[in-house]
């Protein structure tokens, strides 16, 4: 993977530039493979650019609790959840313009992990992907209004409507007012229509999703991507800590 300078005249640190205004690509300055790719936006952490399938454990996930909307086991539900997000990194390499994915489930349930893994994944593969936090993203936009921002929104909205594969974090709870909703539901609308592969993740289910976006943008997902649950008793992170923090 590349190494992203936040520097850069061509990308500014998005480690994406816009082509004649009809087509995205990773910039120079992130195409040495030997070092890590970290999009400014993402707010991907050291720990986050280094997840990947291999560390994937599936014992925080109940083999005896079972999801009240599919019946199916916590442990179930993870599984298919992670062979979905392996076959998507090897279907894109097929064909770019495979279904999306949308991971649903609670804070702490793994869900962001297993985005990151299929980005840093797709980044190895040489493929065109940009990691976005949906509340960092919309924030972004907003600071282009800014007459002296040295890049616009139809740059950063160009760049996630057109990228190879976008995933979209953290598409959640949040104060979506009509300005918001109308900027996601113009890239979601246009990936729908070019069939670009997106990745989503969100703690809410769909029903809670249309509620918070509209009706519109979520008929789109649901168009665009397959959906899995994953679901946990207690906050994997909060798990991992403990098991730290005890005694050997």
């Amino acid at each position: 993977m590349g190494t992203v300078n936040d520097d850069c005249p061509l990308c500014y640190g998005r480690g994406i530039i816009i082509i004649d205004h009809d087509r995205a690509a990773p910039c120079k300055c992130m195409l040495h493979r030997k070092s890590q790719a970290k999009f400014k936006s993402s707010k991907m952490s050291r720990e986050m650019l280094s997840f990947n399938f291999n560390q994937f454990v599936s014992h925080y996930y109940s083999k005896n609790l079972r999801d009240p909307i599919n019946g199916k086991s916590y442990y179930d539900n993870a599984a298919a959840a992670f062979v979905a997000a392996q076959k998507f990194v090897r279907d894109i390499q097929e064909d770019p313009n495979s279904d999306g994915i949308v991971l649903t489930g609670p804070v702490g349930s793994g869900k962001t992990f297993l985005a990151c893994a299929i980005a840093n994944a797709l980044l190895e593969n040489g493929q065109e992907v940009l990691f976005v936090v949906v509340p960092d993203l919309l924030d972004r936009i907003r600071a282009t209004y800014d007459n002296n921002h040295r890049y616009t929104e139809q740059d950063l909205m160009d760049t996630a409507r057109e990228v190879g594969v976008l995933i979209l974090d953290d598409l959640g709870a949040h104060n979506y007012n009509d300005w918001a909703r109308n900027k996601l539901y113009s890239i979601v609308n246009y990936r729908l229509n070019n069939r670009l592969p997106t990745v989503i993740t969100s703690n809410l289910d769909l029903a809670e999703l249309e509620e918070y976006l509209g009706e519109r943008t979520t008929s789109r997902i649901i168009q665009m991507c397959k959906v899995y649950r994953l679901l946990v008793e207690n906050d994997i992170r909060i798990v991992k800590r403990q098991q730290n923090e005890s005694p050997r």
